[in-house]
Parts: C-alpha cells; sequence; structure tokens
C-alpha cells in the first residue's frame, strides 16, 4: 500500500499481507507469534515499514472524500440524506457484530511492542537510534491514536497492553471495561511517552508522525475527557453517576473518582501539550484577497494551504497526506468541489455564526449586514473565512464551463449537488491541473491531518473551562486566531454583543442549558476555523450540547427570500423548481410555506422520517456495543447478562433491539 509517501520494501509488504489480516474479536485472531518471521524487527527499517502501516487515518483516496463530508449531519454542513440512525428515535439498533468494540489495530501495536521492545532494551536494533526510538515512540502515538477512537465512540473500555493468549477465560478477563477517565489516563500516558521518543522532524518530513503531532494530539485528548466529565457528570455516562452500568460489575466494587479534580488534570494537560505547540508555530497568512485574478497560484497562502500539492513548507501543517499519480494514489476531492456539489452543503446556522470583519454579530445593531436574498449579500463585510471558504456564482468565474456555476446546484444529481445552496469552497485549488469538470480522481493536491491551529483554540478553550477567565496567552492566541481571519481582535466588543437567544448554534447549550457568551464565543471560534475539518459532532458530544435538539430542521439559503428563486428559470422564462406539495410532480425542493429558507429534510414528505427535523436521544452519546461480544464473553452463551462486560447506557445487548424506550 502506497501510503504518506511511503516507500516500504518489498519483503514488508510481504510481511504485512501475511501478518496484519483483520480479526473482529479477541477469539478468531491467530497468534501473530506463529506466523511472523523471526528476522523480522531487527533493523531501523523494519520498524519503519511496520509502523507506517499502521497509518489508518481518514483522508480522501479515489473517489471517497467522507472526510469533506464528516461534518454532514450536524448543524454546520448537510448531505441530501441525513442519518436517521442518528436523527431518528428507534431507527438505530443494537449491532449483531462489527462495530466500534474491535481490537485488530491495538492488537497490531501490541505485537510490535512484544517483539520490539525486549531487542530495544538490550541494544540489538540496528540502525540510528534516534530513527530507532522515533518509529517506537510512533507506535505508541498509534496505540494512542485507536484508544481515542474507542474512547469517543465507546467511553469505557479494556485496557490491553499485551498480545493475549488463544485462552478463552484470559481472553473475558481481559475484555473487563475500564473507567473512562482511566482510559483517558492510558492515552496521555501512551503520548507522554510517544512525546518522549519522537523527533521534531523526519527523513519523510510530516508524512510521518512527529513529536508536534503527539503534543497536539494530547491536548485534544484531554481536553475533550475533560469536557465530557464536566457536563456529562451526574449521568450514567460517567464513571461513579447514578446508573453507570459499570457499578454493576464486581470488578468496579470500591471505585470511586473525584470528577472535579480529574477534570482540572485533563484541562491542565490540554494546556500544557498545547501551549507547546502554538507558542512555536505561527499561523498561516491570509493575504485577505478572495478569488485569483490571473495567476491560481499564490494569491492567498491561507486558501491554498488547504489544497497545496505540496505541504511541506507549511509551518502550520503539521501532518498531511501525499498523492502521487505515477502510484496511482489520487482522489477526486477537488473534482467534486469544483463541480460546486460533492453532496456537501453549509447550513444557515453555520453561515449566520460567523461574524461580521468588525467583530459584531449579524443581527448586532450596526453591524453592517446586508442581508442574505443574495449570496454575495451574505458574505459581504464578513468574516474572512466564510468569504475565501463558502463559494458565490462571482468566486467561480475561472470554471469552464462557467454557467455550471451560475447559480447553486441544488436540482443536481446527488454527487453533483449542493443540498444547501450554501456551497463549501473549502480544499478547493484553483491550479488547472486539479480542475476537471468529469475528469474523475484526478487531484493530487494533499490532505492535511492536523495543523497547529488547533492548538491555539484547545487552549483557549481549556484555559477558560479551568479558570472561568482567559489568561494573557489565551488572549493572544485568540487575537491571533482572529486577526488571520480578518477579524476585528476586540474580543469584549464581540462578547459584549453577544445575545444567545439569537443565536442558531447547538453549542450555546451544555446540559440543556445556556453556557455563558464568552465560552460561547471560544466555541464559535472554534466552529467556524474548523469547518469541514471533520470534528463539529466530537465537540457537540463532549460538550453535551445536543440534549436540547428536538425536530431541528436544518435550513441553507434563503431560495424564496425574492432573489435567489430567480436563478432557477429555464429559457422560456418557467421556474425549474417544484416546491413540496405544491403539485403532482416530484418535488426538488421545499415548500415557502414552511420557511422562505431551504430545508434539506422536508423537499419530499412521503416515507420520510427526517420530515419533522432532527430529534437526538441520549442514548446517542455512545455507540451500543454489538451483541455478538455478550455472547462470547459469557459464560452460558444464551444467557448474556452473564457477560463480563457491560452494554453502553440506553442500549440493549441483544441484536437488532432500538434504544430502550423508543
Amino acid at each position: 500500500m502506497s501510503y504518506i509517501k511511503n516507500t516500504v520494501a518489498s519483503v514488508a509488504m510481504l510481511f504485512t499481507s501475511m501478518v496484519l489480516t483483520s480479526c473482529n474479536d479477541f477469539l478468531d485472531c491467530e497468534p501473530l507469534d506463529k506466523i511472523t518471521p523471526d528476522a523480522y524487527f531487527n533493523s531501523e527499517a523494519d520498524l519503519a515499514a511496520y509502523s507506517i502501516q499502521q497509518y489508518k487515518f481518514t483522508t480522501y483516496l479515489n473517489f471517497d472524500i467522507a472526510t469533506l463530508k464528516a461534518d454532514n449531519n450536524s448543524d454546520d454542513q448537510a448531505a441530501t440524506d441525513a442519518s436517521t440512525a442518528l436523527w431518528v428515535p428507534g431507527e438505530k439498533r443494537t449491532p449483531a457484530d462489527k462495530g466500534a468494540w474491535d481490537f485488530t489495530e491495538i492488537r497490531k501495536v501490541n505485537y510490535f511492542f512484544q517483539q520490539v521492545l525486549p531487542k530495544y532494551e538490550v541494544g540489538t536494533i540496528k540502525g540510528d537510534m534516534m530513527m530507532i526510538k522515533h518509529y517506537i515512540g510512533e507506535m505508541y502515538f498509534l496505540r494512542a491514536f485507536q484508544y481515542f477512537n474507542k474512547l469517543v465512540n465507546l467511553g469505557d473500555f479494556p485496557i490491553v497492553t499485551d498480545v493475549l493468549p488463544d485462552d478463552t477465560e484470559a481472553l473475558k478477563e481481559a475484555s473487563k471495561r475500564q473507567p473512562r477517565n482511566k482510559v483517558a489516563r492510558f492515552i496521555i500516558e501512551d503520548l507522554d511517552k510517544a512525546i518522549d521518543l519522537m523527533s521534531l522532524t523526519t527523513g519523510n518530513g510530516k508524512n510521518r508522525l512527529t513529536k508536534d503531532v503527539a503534543l497536539l494530539f494530547k491536548s485534544r485528548v484531554a481536553l475533550f475527557e475533560a469536557t465530557w466529565l464536566k457536563y456529562h457528570k451526574g449521568t450514567d455516562r460517567v464513571p461513579g453517576g447514578p446508573g453507570w452500568p459499570g457499578a454493576q460489575e464486581e470488578y468496579n466494587v470500591g471505585f470511586s473518582i473525584d470528577i472535579d479534580k480529574e477534570v482540572s488534570w485533563f484541562l491542565e494537560q490540554a494546556m500544557d501539550a498545547s501551549a507547546q505547540v502554538a507558542d512555536r508555530i505561527s499561523l498561516t497568512k491570509n493575504t485577505g484577497v478572495y478569488n485569483p485574478e490571473s495567476n491560481p497560484y499564490n494569491w492567498n497562502p491561507y486558501f491554498e494551504m488547504f489544497s497545496a500539492v505540496d505541504m511541506e513548507p507549511i509551518d502550520e501543517v503539521l501532518f498531511w497526506r501525499a498523492y502521487n499519480t505515477v502510484q496511482g494514489v489520487t482522489h477526486s476531492a477537488g473534482t467534486y468541489l469544483s463541480r460546486g456539489g460533492g453532496d456537501i452543503g453549509y447550513t444557515r446556522s453555520l453561515v449566520d455564526a460567523c461574524l461580521m470583519k468588525n467583530g459584531l454579530p449579524i443581527y448586532a445593531q450596526n453591524s453592517g449586514y446586508a442581508g442574505d436574498i443574495t449570496i454575495e449579500n451574505v458574505k459581504q463585510g464578513r468574516d474572512d473565512r466564510l468569504q475565501l471558504f463558502m463559494a458565490a456564482p462571482s468566486d467561480c468565474m475561472k470554471f469552464e464551463p462557467y454557467e455550471i456555476y451560475t447559480k447553486p446546484r441544488i436540482l443536481e444529481q446527488s454527487t453533483d449537488r449542493c443540498p444547501t445552496g450554501y456551497t463549501v469552497r473549502k480544499f478547493l485549488s484553483y491550479d488547472p491541473a486539479q480542475i476537471g469538470i468529469g475528469a474523475g480522481a484526478i487531484n493530487t493536491y494533499g490532505c492535511i491531518l492536523f495543523r497547529a491551529v488547533e492548538a491555539y483554540l484547545n487552549y483557549m478553550e481549556a484555559c477558560y473551562e479551568k479558570n472561568g477567565s482567559l489568561d494573557a496567552k489565551a488572549i493572544k492566541y485568540w487575537k491571533d486566531v482572529r486577526h488571520r481571519a480578518g477579524v476585528s481582535e476586540d474580543i469584549e466588543l464581540t462578547i459584549t454583543a453577544t445575545d444567545l437567544s439569537k443565536e442558531n448554534d447547538w453549542a450555546k447549550y451544555s446540559a440543556g442549558q445556556l453556557i455563558d457568551p464568552t465560552l460561547y464565543n471560544i466555541r464559535r471560534e472554534r466552529r467556524v476555523e474548523l469547518m469541514s475539518e471533520g470534528t463539529r459532532m466530537r465537540d457537540l458530544k463532549r460538550w453535551r450540547a445536543l440534549d436540547q435538539v428536538k425536530n431541528y430542521q436544518v435550513e441553507g439559503f434563503n431560495l424564496w427570500g425574492g432573489e435567489l428563486e430567480k436563478l432557477y428559470i429555464d429559457g422560456s422564462g418557467n421556474s425549474l423548481l417544484i416546491p413540496e406539495g405544491s403539485s403532482d410532480k416530484q418535488p426538488n425542493v421545499s415548500n415557502k410555506e414552511n420557511s422562505s429558507y431551504l430545508r434539506v429534510n422536508q423537499i419530499v414528505k412521503k416515507n420520510n422520517l427526517l420530515y419533522d427535523g432532527y430529534t437526538w436521544i441520549p442514548a446517542n452519546y455512545l455507540e451500543p456495543i454489538s451483541a455478538i461480544n455478550f455472547t462470547l464473553t459469557s459464560s452460558n452463551p444464551d444467557e448474556v447478562e452473564n457477560s463480563t462486560i457491560y452494554q453502553n447506557p440506553g442500549w440493549s445487548k441483544i441484536a437488532n433491539e432500538p434504544a430502550i424506550g423508543y
């Protein structure tokens, strides 16, 4: 596999094809020591080849643009079809098998440590000692990365550091779930080891993991767990809380936790790690130029950062994936975006959250907001991130044929559609070599995996959550982010002008209660800076910002406001728009009687479970564990209640059962 600029020797490829076979649970994995060559793990090159094969990061590849779609199903971004499993109570079910409860990747890392650490300790691995340490550090990072995915999706989880024997009782014992705060501390411990071992640079540049990535990821993990514990405190989703299912297990007898102390400790970890990155790495410059005039290169480093072919010189980019036509490793993100579609679109909620350049919310007196009867009006005088990363027809004049871009593509087939009318331009390239109408997966520009601005945002939030105020460092970071966005650095002006009753943003809530304006604006900054980068639902879950979501209608642009509807006229002067419920024809837009704004989930009513909007249930904060795991870990397969593991709150242990009570 050609992955992130790696060149792995054929012997390593043969090794991984033999060893790295998938297994769904502890019980169907052949012991690795039976099939691994004895001569392996004896050189720096062996370690490098093995570790890079464990890079399981989500990136663009071929026609898969999942990274661009990761914020769909939130209040930021929408697709043509939303997830009924997520937003319709009773639709999601306990899976029969598979799911998030899986140890495949963790087992591969543990096998590495079992084989490598004894050789490392006695000094028998040949090669550059600095790089030997680095690759061992990478593996600690990669185990932490896998465990963080488990923490986010499942909460409590077994902590397994060894390759387990093929023994049923030993496997059952190892399956016992550990409280989530212990899992988070284990992740931090692994990341501390990674930070200690890894280098700031490697021979493969930032296509390989580095110490800075480990520091940034540590701040992400620590902030996630701190805020989860804080806002889910007093629920069955936090160890020791009322109804916590772990309390029923004998192995948790005597367990106690001081939630507030844990929160404080994790916030301290987040602040320390994020500052080490933000203090050293500056943000990419924004020239304030919104479109290339003639030369498609070097017109705005901030915009171009997200679609650079070579991201290596960009300080803010800490880790990225490279592509190469010769190796057959390409993607289609630019192809979809240059069509104005990709089945993604920004929501009215996100667009309205963007400040004016003067720092005022759009609803504030004297904000200068020009309204939303056209998309050009929406963008006028706004935060540069909105002006750069959301397209209006006038932003696409460099593309041919231009007639494709004269109006938002709300009527096209789903792959070419912008369902909300607010077109995503982030990650688009104006490089002619990267634009291909109908040309397929021709793109070779990079995919960002970690960038330093997150460290700025993590410190700001952790500082305020810990102290209830912002220190000088947090204020500096915030001003740096706003300066780059072309927004006034007068933070207090924004906070004073914020009226939470006028903000259509799920993140103004935690646990069903409004938060204070300062914290809300910290969350707003994060939301706007990280739009389309796949962080939104993870943030909303840790903030417990979904409790109040009931019959929520996702809206896009102001289709029926008087001007935008005029764009959809055929050559005979007839409207191309068919509102839902207006005729016997297949509708293609929502009815103006419901809202003047395009409602993505109200275009078709018949057999549409989402017609009445999104409704959240608390069980969805964590994923259900698949039913097969309770059978495998029970002393009697017919009595799953005897299993050594427990189900997540609100879910049944029986396959295909919906959340309890729905």
